[in-house]
């Protein structure tokens, strides 16, 4: 029997720990059934990779910005924000590649459309020892998670970009983001929320996808750690520390499964691991801290309102949801499984659920709490390492956005297995969706693409807009149930 929880927006229950508070309690009625299929021999392995995930401890100082201003130096003060504007510039046209560059602010509420997203980043630095956040992009490979970082959390770096790609069609071709500020539009993206200092770049002619990727991201990267630096020295209003605690030995031992749909294919495949983007990868174990110190990135040459950015990898909910209840004595977090998906062949799909799943029974797990990024084929996999989990004893809770069509009545998943029993959905990316007419415009496009097709027309940006699904608007589409919602059971 299904049991499904339709999502609508509202203020209300956070999604996260609802479905993290699932896993708890339907994990410790079933501890016996998944300590007795794990094999024996895997007892000694998962206390080795425990001892190693263990040893990791960080520190998050947050630094709240409720302002932002351009001026002629850096400085924080009581939420304000001052950011040396032509410094800034300077630094951008270091690179041959980026023609042009210059920076803008944007708050919640202004009736402002933005144009062009590539992606999103929180500003963050460390400033203690060899590692630095971003690590293999803008730093050396050297591993994070350790120490102290610092964040400038309610402000983002928002970068924007006109490129137009060499790829014509297909999953590689460039795409870009929309985010409204006022109106129907924030409603329907986290990222409305937010003090936005805008990077709006224009890129050199004829680069390739590659190129200009590694452009746009070295330069919203190195805009971000330079923000943050500001900190240096301060106090902060929190501290956050992060750890994986393995003392609880009474409550379930849970891991979070994060599907990763990549495309090897392409110039980018879509996600990276320290700067290297995952392609034909079996399941690999990382620590969640690992996350909020810039360990994983996307392609900025294809924002998509269903592909988390940095900033989802940053703040990734379900990992903070998981410290909560570890903090509560509710489970054991043991780490992260990065899964990759969206195998060509079907026996590509089997071999990497068995290595995930494999990988799950050896950290001894109890249950596991399940989602993934992308559309398509891809969701397969994720179905099929739900059923694998359930043959192993280990029950597993699933959180993902749905499909449903414009009126909800369309098949919200794409595939389903009867062991799927458990499922929280974060809402429909194919609802429709009116946005007003903007008062302003900022960005690099005045005119924008509503359609993705090859030739399709353009049309003012400034314009009233109908879109036929949440995928042009950056944020439209909650991967992770980060944000806030009000369920009905039906």
């Amino acid at each position: 029997m299904f049991k499904w929880f339709k999502a609508f927006k509202s203020e209300g229950v956070v999604f996260a720990p609802a479905a993290i508070g699932h896993i708890g309690d339907r994990t410790v009625a079933h501890r016996a059934n998944a300590q007795a299929v794990a094999p024996e021999t895997a007892t000694n392995l998962h206390s080795l990779l425990q001892q190693i995930l263990t040893c990791m401890r960080l520190e998050v100082a947050e630094f709240p910005v409720s302002r932002i201003r351009l001026g002629g130096a850096y400085r924080y003060q009581d939420g304000l924000l001052e950011v040396d504007r032509d410094d800034l510039v300077r630094r951008m046209h270091r690179d041959a590649r980026i023609q042009e560059a210059r920076f803008d602010i944007v708050s919640p509420g202004e009736e402002v459309r933005i144009t062009g997203i590539r992606d999103v980043v929180e500003p963050r630095v460390k400033l203690d020892g060899e590692a630095q956040v971003f690590p293999g992009t803008i730093g050396p490979v050297e591993g994070v998670g350790n120490g102290r970082t610092h964040r400038l959390s309610g402000m983002t770096v928002l970068a924007t970009a006109a490129y137009e790609g060499t790829i014509r069609a297909g999953t590689g071709v460039q795409r870009s983001a929309i985010l409204d500020m006022w109106g129907p539009g924030a409603a329907a993206s986290r990222f409305s929320q937010f003090v936005h200092l805008v990077l709006i770049a224009r890129l050199k002619e004829g680069l390739g996808e590659l190129e200009a990727h590694s452009a746009i991201q070295k330069a919203e990267f190195e805009v971000a750690k330079k923000l943050a630096e500001v900190t240096r020295g301060l106090t902060p209003e929190q501290v956050q520390h992060y750890e994986l605690d393995n003392t609880k030995r009474a409550a379930p031992r849970v891991v979070l499964i994060q599907g990763c749909i990549t495309d090897g294919h392409q110039p980018h495949s879509g996600v990276s691991y320290y700067g290297l983007p995952i392609r034909e990868s079996l399941s690999t174990l990382i620590h969640p801290n690992e996350l909020f110190d810039g360990a994983m990135t996307t392609n900025t040459t294809r924002g998509i309102g269903y592909y988390p950015t940095t900033w989802d990898w940053q703040n990734h909910p379900l990992a903070l949801g998981l410290y909560r209840e570890q903090a509560a004595g509710r489970l054991n977090f043991v780490g992260v499984i990065l899964e990759r998906i969206s195998y060509d062949t079907f026996h590509g799909k089997e071999v990497v659920v068995h290595n995930t799943v494999q990988l799950a029974a050896q950290l001894g797990v109890d249950a596991a709490l399940m989602t993934w990024l992308g559309s398509g084929n891809a969701f397969v996999e994720i179905m099929l390492t739900i059923r694998a989990c359930a043959r192993r004893g280990i029950k597993t809770t699933l959180v993902t956005y749905e499909y449903g069509g414009k009126d909800g009545v369309d098949s919200p998943l794409l595939y389903y297995v009867p062991e799927a029993d458990a499922v929280v959905s974060t809402g429909s990316r194919d609802r429709w969706i009116e946005l007003p007419r903007a008062e302003k415009i900022i960005g690099p496009y005045e005119e924008i693409k509503v359609l993705s097709y090859p030739g399709a027309p353009l049309t003012p940006a400034r314009d009233a807009l109908t879109l036929d699904a949440r995928d042009m608007i950056i944020g439209g589409v909650d991967n992770w149930g980060g944000d806030n919602w009000t369920c009905k059971a039906c």
